[in-house]
């Protein structure tokens, strides 16, 4: 099984993956933006450069090569935390995924003034505030673009976990629930 996890930026989907991870035997967590790191570095300086990582159909193709062949070689549960707010790029990426394990795709919503907050108080590198500020800021940013993906088209493809007033755990919990709605899960997300 792949599960996408999807939403916008600060709203746990890096916790929700490593949660998940703990509670799935067997499961990995494949980031796709360590692809859009490498095409960055690759293509730094190069006359065909571009600002988003995403917008590379060279993106779109390995990130959908990566996960596919990860989760035909570990055979296990591949966890996928990545914002992708462009319905042509999801297509792009989900339409393949869908055609081999089961896809799900789970979306991360929080309200706008929650949001607010917990970019406002979210410090990515402790102690070096520029740095922070820097991601508060692309955060503030992409708010908008995730409220239009939201209403256009992804709350319908996905399945809407509103995070506004969960903590980590209960979201872990509906997240599992959603996985496998068979089988209990205890106070710590593990199912018995």
């Amino acid at each position: 099984m792949i599960t996408w996890i999807n939403g916008t930026f600060g709203s746990g989907k890096s916790t929700l993956a490593a949660g998940l991870h703990q509670a799935l035997p067997g499961s990995v967590v494949a980031d796709p933006e360590e692809i859009g790191d490498l095409l960055r570095r690759t293509l730094a300086g190069h006359r065909d450069k571009l600002r988003d990582y995403q917008d590379y159909p060279t993106w779109r193709r390995l990130t959908t090569a990566y996960i596919s062949e990860i989760a035909a070689h570990t055979n296990g549960h591949v966890l996928v935390p990545m914002t992708v707010l462009n319905p042509t790029y999801a297509a792009e990426v989900f339409t393949p995924l869908r055609s081999s394990p089961e896809l799900v795709h789970l979306v991360l919503h929080v309200n706008r003034d929650e949001l607010k907050a917990r970019i406002d108080a979210s410090e990515e590198f402790p102690g070096d505030n520029p740095r922070s500020e820097a991601v508060r800021g692309y955060r503030r940013r992409r708010a908008p673009d995730y409220a239009a993906a939201a209403a256009a088209w992804m709350h319908a493809d996905g399945h809407v976990i509103d995070t506004s007033a969960m903590p980590a755990h209960a979201v872990l919990q509906a997240s599992l629930a959603r996985l496998s709605p068979t089988r209990p899960v205890t106070a710590d997300g593990a199912r018995p």
